[in-house]
């Protein structure tokens, strides 16, 4: 097999089209066809069910996809290490948790490719657990996490600092005037919560928990900026980073709660597994990243 080889299949597999596969790689349609029909006489197995006009992945054809994106993306990164050169160029994958999409990393890459517009930067969102995965299948080049701590040998923390949390209320709730507010207060009270799977939404679940009180969560959602809307609106109460929420505290339209539960245990960490070549464009990111979040940690 070769990569032009994968590079068709998954391009048909996006598109479900060989015509329109080969319109967007340049190939006349024959060429494509041959090129899949090598590839599955080479692996046994048929990669697509051609049932009429449509075109869909089979098992096996699904089963593929992650491998061959893992050899075209190192088929790059030998590129960029053969024919490197002194600005950074290529491509950089950078598995994120949505919700430093919109608190630290806007700011980063608008600065990365002000200074390194060569560079192609794919997000790739995911978990904590999602980011062991990414990075031991070299998925992504680098995980940007908020959550539970990731410690393990096989990945180096370029940036790891503790994440300041805040419960919050609308102006005028009945607990923004408790002198200190524990689990037991929250009982029955609309939480605002982020979508399952969310680490800082697991620890909170986990002290209500362990302290025998329920959870009474009204509106679930992957998004901040909605969360921060939904309790400035009088819905419910929240917790959130307090990063992501400065300015909303600064203006008084949210308030902290005078939390003296436990400690959420929440930590912001940039890394990299251990065998991971660093390309110039991961090296920038890397030193970038650890200068930018250095200077506005709280």
């Amino acid at each position: 097999m070769d990569f032009r080889q994968l590079n068709a299949f998954l391009t048909i597999g996006k598109l479900q089209s060989f015509t329109a596969a080969a319109s967007e790689l340049g190939y006349a349609q024959s060429t494509i066809t041959t090129q899949i029909k090598s590839l599955e006489d080479e692996l046994g197995v048929k990669l697509f069910d051609r049932i009429g006009k449509n075109i869909t992945l089979t098992h096996e054809g699904k089963k593929l996809i992650p491998y061959a994106k893992q050899m075209i993306k190192l088929s790059d990164d030998i590129k960029n290490v053969v024919f490197s050169e002194d600005a950074p160029s290529g491509t950089l994958t950078i598995g994120a948790a949505e919700s430093l999409c919109v608190i630290r990393l806007p700011e980063i890459l608008k600065e990365y490719r002000k200074l390194y517009p060569n560079v192609e930067v794919t997000l790739k969102f995911g978990s904590c657990s999602d980011f062991r995965h990414f990075l031991r299948d070299n998925l992504i080049d680098v995980a940007f996490s908020l959550g539970r701590k990731i410690d393990s040998d096989e990945f180096v923390a370029e940036v790891e600092f503790d994440e300041p949390m805040v419960l919050l209320a609308y102006p005028g709730h009945p607990l923004v005037n408790k002198k200190e507010v524990y689990p037991k207060d929250i009982e029955n009270e609309p939480l605002i919560l982020t979508e399952t799977g969310c680490s800082y939404r697991a620890s909170f679940e986990n002290i209500m928990t362990d302290n025998n009180i329920s959870i009474n969560t009204v509106l679930e959602t992957g998004s901040v900026q909605a969360i921060k809307q939904f309790t400035m609106s009088g819905l419910g109460i929240t917790l959130l980073p307090k990063v992501a929420v400065e300015d909303e505290i600064k203006n008084g339209r949210l308030i902290p709660l005078n939390w003296k539960g436990p400690d959420f245990g929440i930590v912001s960490q940039v890394l990299y597994h251990k065998d991971k070549w660093i390309s110039p464009a991961l090296r920038a990111f890397l030193d970038l990243s650890k200068k930018n979040m250095d200077r506005r940690r709280i």
